[in-house]
């Protein structure tokens, strides 16, 4: 196999999910371009620990699939921790628990670093509606909201300031210059729809290797289950006003200036016209055009919240993050064979 081995870390955290992680193990098995391991790191869970390790023991002797625990605190961050550090590829791929990657999904990703300043490629997230179709109501501009790519990220191969950490890789090189993800931000579970864990490794990243570069290849395709309850308008709001917390605590880590470049342009060009074509739409009577607009502007308005109210918390030291460090080790194998 030419190019540069890729590890494959999945991070899971309840046995609801139980059938989308088989899936999204299979998906990457059957990649035109073979993982060199895929990571199955399970986030302080003994029942799914041992029951995934019972699922995959034929394979713990060739590596081809291994089953670790979290090593660090809960939530997303240290499990993918804890997967960087348990992993031997020089590339480290992560995919969502509830996704599955596309064929020549790695291909993509490993063509990405035939320059050796490419420090993290990142792909393209397919929303898979729970109800079959889009809601009406539910802006293309606001898919990040259920994890997947959203109107106005730039088309075909190109350079942007973060990927998105649920279709990503990066370069075992990467964490050696910047550390791993930061704990406290990111997810936990589904107790907090908190975000923004890669978008502030990504900038901490560029400060400690300024040649770096980072990439998005739309080629690079998974699906994203997007289950029901993430379909309804109090979801909606719940996460932009999330996102609005998280990204006062990456401003408060590498400054508002790169914290929030990405941003500026996103809320003064990329929404304003997206509310422009929902009043078109409503005004030529297409269906949900008054709803995405007024989705697009309660979003802003709770994100914008979100963010006050982070700022503030922040400068009292009410919620903290730190770094992630990467643990030593290859994290505890779980179960039994």
């Amino acid at each position: 196999m030419n190019g540069p081995a890729v590890s494959v870390v999945i991070c899971a955290y309840t046995e609801d999910r139980w059938e989308d992680i088989l899936a999204a193990v299979a998906s990457v098995r059957a990649q035109s371009r073979p993982a060199l391991e895929t990571l199955l790191v399970v986030d302080h869970n003994q029942t799914l620990l041992e029951r995934l390790t019972s699922e995959y023991k034929e394979h713990r002797e060739s590596g081809e699939v291994r089953v670790l625990a979290n090593a660090g605190p809960r939530g997303l961050s240290a499990g993918r921790n804890t997967g960087i550090a348990a992993s031997s590829g020089e590339i480290i791929a992560f995919l969502d628990d509830d996704a599955v990657a596309e064929r020549d999904w790695l291909r993509w990703f490993a063509e990405g670093y035939a320059d050796p300043r490419v420090m993290a490629v990142g792909g393209r997230t397919v929303p898979v509606w729970a109800s079959g179709r889009r809601p009406a109501w539910f802006p293309e501009e606001f898919d990040w909201v259920v994890g997947c790519a959203y109107k106005g990220l730039p088309d075909g191969v190109a350079r942007v300031r973060n990927v998105l950490g649920g279709n990503a890789s990066f370069r075992r090189a990467a964490f050696d210059a910047a550390g791993g993800f930061a704990t406290g931000i990111g997810r936990d579970g589904d107790k907090h729809p908190l975000g923004c864990e890669e978008t502030e490794l990504c900038i901490r990243l560029t400060r400690a290797r300024p040649d770096a570069i980072l990439l998005l290849d739309d080629r690079a395709v998974i699906h994203h289950r997007v289950p029901g309850a993430r379909e309804r308008f109090g979801y909606f709001r719940a996460r932009t006003y999330a996102e609005g917390l998280s990204k006062a605590l990456v401003a408060r880590s590498v400054g508002a200036d790169k914290g929030l470049e990405s941003e500026r342009r996103y809320t003064t060009r990329v929404l304003p016209a997206g509310v422009a074509r929902g009043l078109r739409d409503a005004l030529l009577r297409r269906r949900g055009g008054a709803g995405r607009a007024g989705a697009i502007v309660a979003g802003v308005t709770a994100a914008a919240g979100g963010y006050v109210v982070g700022s503030v918390r922040a400068r009292r030291g009410d919620v903290t993050f730190s770094v992630g460090g990467i643990p030593a080790g290859e994290g505890g194998e779980g179960g039994s064979s």
